[in-house]
């Protein structure tokens, strides 16, 4: 059994110390914002925040997580009213969405860390986020917008 928290509120999961963090969260928690890419962390659509640091949830063993704060797509906000939820709607960033959460989690991360990142500085730290639909430009743009208005 390996109890930590996740966003906001204590958990424990019964499952070997081996199984990723990833099918802890969607299949002992419910919780499928965090999607299932790649299983090699070479896509980050199962991005979530460790202690407040992105981290690829498909090679995170859940035994590295005990007593930690993990926080997903969900636990961003409530009401989707997160500046990077709002500006990915903005700027109609989503064609097929299964990549969506985990780019905004690995946002989220570099907008806590740099609150005005440059166009570079973006495109450095989205590195290693894949969209197979190719809205790498609506990615930026929407960084960029959330980090004007948030």
């Amino acid at each position: 059994m390996v109890s930590f928290y996740i966003n906001g509120k204590q958990a424990s999961v019964n499952a070997e110390p081996a199984t990723p963090l990833l099918w802890a969260i969607r299949e002992h928690l419910k919780l499928t914002g965090t999607k299932f890419g790649c299983g090699a962390g070479l896509c980050g659509a199962c991005t979530v925040h460790v202690n407040g640091k992105a981290v690829k949830s498909c090679l995170t063993p859940l035994s590295s997580i005990a007593g930690k704060l993990v926080n997903t797509i969900e636990g961003l906000s409530e009401d989707s009213s997160h500046p990077l939820q709002k500006a990915w709607v903005a700027e109609q960033v989503v064609q097929c969405g299964y990549c969506q959460s985990g780019q905004i989690m690995k946002a989220a991360e570099l907008l806590k860390q740099n609150p005005n990142p440059s166009r570079d500085q973006i495109v450095a730290h989205m590195n290693g986020n894949i969209c197979r639909c190719g809205t790498y430009t609506r990615i930026i743009a929407a960084i960029q917008r959330a980090a004007r208005e948030g």
